[in-house]
């Protein structure tokens, strides 16, 4: 289900419906994750709840082909809602399989955007509970796919926007 609540600057709506075909798309057929860095600034600053900060837009679209090597989850997401250049998107990581109850291995996510005009973003921020992953992943039994990396020990977890 898709709610979304019109921003007050058209151009972030129509920014934020492209980033959410590009990564809708990405996530059924799989393919450069490095794309979603095509809607950003060159001094865009990404920040990864496990990767941490990463900044520049080349950078990050390095980051996004790193760390989506050997992932097979997908990343539905729920709504989105914008104020002003500011933009939430709440969405829920899934990973292959069920529970044994049947239900699903999967950890709510949220990622923020700010909106810089011209059909670009200049900060992203995705947050989820890692430890509720890391706890899902080792009671499924998850293993990465061929190439995958997993995150540095100590990323650089600044999350102030304007910090470069």
């Amino acid at each position: 289900m898709n709610y979304s609540f019109e921003a007050s600057d058209d151009g972030v709506t129509d920014a934020i419906e492209r980033y959410l075909e590009i990564r809708n798309r990405l996530d059924g057929e799989g393919g450069d994750w490095g794309e979603l860095a095509d809607l950003l600034t060159d001094d865009a600053v990404y920040v990864d709840c496990a990767w941490g900060r990463t900044e520049g837009k080349a950078a990050i679209a390095q980051f996004l082909r790193t760390a989506m090597v050997g992932i097979d989850f997908v990343n539905p997401v729920d709504f989105w809602a914008a104020d002003g250049p500011r933009v939430m998107v709440k969405w829920r990581q899934v990973l292959p399989g069920r529970k044994p109850d049947g239900g699903l291995w999967q950890q709510s996510a949220v990622t923020t955007l700010i909106y810089a005009g011209g059909g670009l973003f200049r900060y992203v921020e995705d947050l989820l509970n890692v430890t509720h992953c890391i706890e899902d992943i080792v009671e499924s039994g998850w293993q990465g796919g061929p190439g995958f990396n997993a995150p540095p020990a100590r990323p650089d977890r600044n999350f102030d926007p304007s910090a470069t």
